[in-house]
């Protein structure tokens, strides 16, 4: 085998959309040398996903490209909202809701917001950042096949450009090929859920007048309901560049071909209201509304992650934010195996984490989907939850009561009724704001590459930390947060750090990489190293 094996590498990712992509940013920031495949010859150049939840964000923060980000998306800041419209010139309309954060409310629980920046812009991003951490991302490149032992993957590549072939092996491999997965496929891994639920044609379209019909109306997305044309009208720029998801119903027997430019622009003129409207079709794409979710995360050394995994109603744009989330969650696992610091079991977690994030965050989508009455979305029975209800606890209020966590509730709920980031194992690290030598940062900005202890300056926690660390050979830092020459952190306006994450002024707090808590402590313990060990020892699978 060594002989016909042309390259080694620690991690192999099978595709290069937004999850692909973030996986090899995420891993890049670990150190994780990989190399990622893509079959398509460049990032997509249709303004497909656009909305990136505040979850996404923090991530897309602690890697250090939020900036970047927000600069790519800046064309559309001042788009917020959800509007219905029988017509954009008639009367008959209703704002589902005008600010996703009305009030700043979400300030409470963040230090960053929502991001509304499409695919076509934010995949050029992530790529460039991804290279810029040493990825070794390579388009116009097939997965061909690729086999497993007990210590690694096989994998045969093809370059669509020059038809050569090449052999790959890698200790792990990362499948974010899309909902029709061939790497799932050829692993026999089934999918539950309850499968199609609508067909849509994406159209893009140029009309220089449409700015004019809507005014100052600055919308994410407009559903329009004209029984004889409805879609959903999407701002590309505000100011020419549009897309319209028109109903596309297979069943009926309509075929893509029936999709002539004519009839797409008089759909959309009707939609609108506005007859005379110049419409120039400049693209169409077919897309698929499903909720699934794989049967197993993984087989072997082989992980799915994204759209492979899961797939969802795209109101909300939970999809595609969930698979980032996929990716950051692995990520941190992989690095921590890899490079020797956890077992092979930690692996495991994967599955028993996410899989059921994805389970929740799916029914939420689809009951979305009714309450905006979907474009091409009939469901027999409509699902329960007010507009907008729950929107940001799906977001970022989900929680792990398994998996590499210790002390977590097993029973408490993926999703809860409400917002509940006290400091619980198994969920999001609260946010706080802190001071470092004079600099402001949240709780949330010391998460990323290690373990993060955080306690009370005079106690013996922060010492304890930096032996464990030297024990174990682990990525752990320590914080003392309090005001003094011994503490390392002070809370700002005089926040109390231990009553937000629920535990006293004697007790300490373990964050993951992914900032989940991983271990809480609610007061002193007689030998704070050994209960630190052991925490640290169960929850890497050193055990």
């Amino acid at each position: 085998m060594d002989e016909k094996v042309d390259e080694r590498v620690p991690v192999l990712i099978v595709g290069g959309s937004l999850v692909g992509l973030s996986t090899s940013l995420f891993l890049g920031r670990h150190g994780v040398r990989h190399l990622l495949v893509e079959k398509h010859a460049g990032t997509s150049k249709h303004p497909r996903g656009r909305g990136n939840n505040v979850r996404t964000m923090e991530l897309l923060r602690s890697a250090g490209i939020e900036p970047e980000v927000r600069e790519a998306a800046s064309v559309l800041a001042e788009n917020h909202g959800i509007l219905q419209a029988r017509s954009l010139t008639g009367d008959d309309q209703e704002w589902l809701f005008k600010e996703i954060d009305p009030g700043g409310a979400l300030a409470r629980f963040s230090p960053t917001g929502w991001c509304l920046c499409s695919q076509n812009d934010l995949e050029p991003v992530l790529l460039s950042c991804a290279r810029d951490q040493g990825g070794d991302l390579r388009f116009s490149t097939e997965l061909l096949s690729f086999d497993q032992d007990a210590t690694g993957v096989t994998a045969v590549v093809k370059n669509r450009d020059t038809g050569e072939h090449s052999t790959v092996r890698a200790d792990y491999l990362v499948a974010a090929d899309g909902p029709r997965s061939p790497v799932r496929e050829q692993l026999h891994i089934g999918q539950s859920g309850n499968g199609d639920l609508f067909h849509n044609v994406s159209i893009t379209f140029r009309s220089r007048q449409l700015a004019d019909v809507l005014g100052e109306r600055r919308f994410i997305v407009c559903y329009l309901t004209n029984p004889e044309a409805d879609g959903a009208l999407l701002p590309v720029d505000n100011e020419e560049q549009w897309v319209f998801h028109a109903p596309w119903h297979p069943d009926r027997g309509e075929t893509l071909e029936d999709f002539t430019d004519e009839r797409c622009a008089e759909h959309i003129r009707t939609a609108i209201g506005a007859p005379g409207l110049d419409v120039e079709i400049t693209g169409k794409a077919p897309w698929h509304a499903a909720e699934r979710v794989a049967e197993r995360y993984s087989q072997g050394r082989v992980f799915l992650a994204g759209d492979s995994a899961h797939e969802m109603s795209p109101t909300g744009a939970f999809g595609s934010n969930t698979g980032i989330q996929d990716a950051h969650n692995l990520a941190w696992k992989l690095a921590a195996v890899l490079e020797g610091a956890a077992g092979p079991g930690l692996l495991e977690s994967y599955e028993s984490e996410r899989q059921p994030v994805a389970r929740a965050t799916s029914e939420r989508a689809s009951s979305r989907s009714a309450e905006h009455s979907h474009p091409g979305y009939s469901p027999a029975v409509t699902p329960g939850g007010g507009r907008q209800g729950g929107m940001l606890t799906v977001a970022m209020g989900y929680s792990y009561p398994r998996g590499a966590v210790l002390g977590a509730d097993p029973e408490r709920p993926v999703v809860p009724e409400r917002m509940q980031l006290g400091g619980d194992p198994g969920t999001r690290a609260p946010h706080m704001w802190l001071v470092e030598s004079g600099e402001r940062l949240s709780t949330l900005d010391l998460y990323e590459r290690s373990f993060v202890l955080l306690s009370a300056s005079g106690t013996p926690w922060r010492a304890a930390g930096q032996k464990v660390a030297e024990l174990l050979a682990v990525r752990l830092d320590a914080y003392a947060i309090g005001e003094g020459p011994d503490a390392d952190l002070a809370p700002e306006k005089d926040g109390d750090w231990a009553e937000l994450h629920g535990t006293t002024a004697d007790g300490a707090l373990l964050v993951r990489p992914d900032g989940f808590v991983a271990w809480r402590s609610p007061g002193a313990v007689p030998d704070p190293v050994a209960a630190l060990h052991e925490v640290m020892t169960q929850v890497l699978s050193r055990a």
